[in-house]
């Protein structure tokens, strides 16, 4: 039997330039689908897949993460006052339980990689999951749910990943793999935003991992890589070489919320399959489009 995942490491030290001015104030995690903050549906995918600890890699002005996830006394007197009894109940069941966050500095934007070493401490010796609230995957089950199942049939290091245009490799890191189990397969190199003509596949890296606690040593050892940053793609070819990994290709859509293209079509995504929002929506949209 494969050891629990039961901690989560979510990176939210970016400054968000590409969402200027919205972000001059606001991190880029805050910002909502609909009426949800990013970094909330993906605590939410975290939670479902049985996550009982939350770790958050913050940087600066980014306090307002933290107060997002504590008890707003004020906020919740006033709706029991008022006798707003449905939103006060929302407010109860989302938020994390009283030691279920912890939150870390990352004090310089030295890279990915870099964000995930700066929470070794609060992971300690155990797998964990890495999740990129940037990247929103819209899936039933969640993609990280899809990938624990993976995790517990195979064990080792279990990466989210999906197929795009070749053409369009070089945007991304990219695996190589074999041995094929249905949507599960070994991956057998890796290689970050590769040429199309030396890409090993069309096989991308998409924002969800799970990694077993060694990742850390290879993180500390590494010299800088693409961009003058620590990249975790460089740590994960070195533990590769110990260690197995799998990739999972998903069942889902990804909406990449750290483009502005991204961000409108998740709105929409998520908008349209609302009960209380959908039929509406479609309604105003459609005729939004037919005066376009």
């Amino acid at each position: 039997m494969q050891q629990k995942i039961k901690k989560a490491v979510f990176p939210v030290a970016g400054l968000g330039t590409r969402f200027l001015p919205a972000t001059k104030a606001m991190p880029k995690e805050m910002l909502t689908i609909v009426d949800r903050p990013v970094i909330q549906l993906a605590v939410d995918e975290a939670r479902e897949a049985g996550i009982e600890h939350f770790v958050f890699v913050t940087g600066r002005n980014k306090g307002v993460i933290e107060d997002h996830f504590d008890k707003q006394f004020e906020l919740e007197e006033t709706l029991r006052a008022r006798g707003k009894t449905e939103q006060l109940k929302l407010l109860e069941a989302e938020r994390p339980s009283a030691g279920q966050t912890s939150f870390t500095r990352q004090q310089e934007p030295l890279g990915l990689g870099h964000a995930v070493w700066c929470a070794r401490e609060l992971i300690g010796p155990e797998p964990f999951a890495l999740l990129l609230p940037d990247v929103l995957i819209h899936a039933r089950p969640g993609c990280l749910k899809q990938m624990i199942s993976t995790y517990e049939e195979k064990g080792g290091n279990v990466i989210a990943v999906e197929e795009v245009p070749p053409d369009q490799v070089s945007n991304y890191g990219v695996v190589g793999v074999s041995e094929q189990a249905g949507s599960s397969f070994t991956i057998n190199t890796m290689v970050e935003k590769p040429k199309p003509e030396d890409a090993p596949s069309n096989l991308i890296i998409t924002g969800r991992y799970i990694l077993q606690p060694e990742i850390f040593h290879h993180i500390a050892n590494q010299d800088p890589g693409s961009g003058g940053e620590i990249q975790i793609t460089d740590a994960m070819k070195g533990l590769m070489a110990e260690q197995p990994f799998h990739a999972l290709k998903f069942d889902g859509t990804t909406y990449d919320c750290g483009n502005k293209i991204g961000y409108l079509m998740a709105n929409v995504a998520y908008g349209l399959e609302r009960e209380d929002l959908g039929d509406e929506f479609r309604t105003a949209l459609n005729a939004m489009l037919d005066d376009v």
